[in-house]
């Protein structure tokens, strides 16, 4: 689906694949995709209670990893987003390196701020929220 502003990424590398990849050479393969940095996001499952990897484009906020709830401006929220409403405690890989994270959403007053320099990284935020009725989220992934 094609929005103004849009710019078509290579999905050459999506999915379990890109989390397979990228875990298997800490990151060589799959941390740069379409110029942005990955990190790979793992939550619980709210259902399930199984952990649910996904690759995820990240911006920092000093100490803060910011990931954005977009799904491609789909009408409903990701799963790994629900899953966080439901336990914000997960993990991060960013390269080889894991570590223990909290999950938050911004807030209608921080968000602003936030989404810029979300969009600086990924553009295309802007055309996935031009798709979707819905709030998309920016996550705050503060290391604890």
């Amino acid at each position: 689906m094609s929005s103004p502003g849009y710019q078509a990424p290579d999905l050459a590398l999506v999915g379990a694949e890109h989390v397979r990849r990228y875990r298997e050479t800490g990151g060589e393969v799959g941390y740069e995709w379409n110029g942005v940095h990955i990190l790979l996001l793992t939550t619980t499952g709210r259902s399930s209670g199984q952990p649910r990897t996904n690759a995820l484009i990240f911006a920092r906020d000093g100490d803060d990893y910011l990931v954005v709830a977009s799904m491609g401006g789909a009408p409903e929220h990701p799963q790994w987003y629900r899953n966080l409403l439901a336990n914000p405690a997960a993990e991060i890989q960013v390269r080889a390196e894991r570590f223990t994270v909290r999950a938050a959403t911004a807030s209608d007053a921080e968000k602003p701020r936030l989404w810029e320099i979300v969009t600086k990284v990924w553009p295309n935020y802007d055309a996935y929220q031009a798709r979707t009725e819905r709030p998309i989220p920016v996550v705050v992934l503060s290391p604890v």
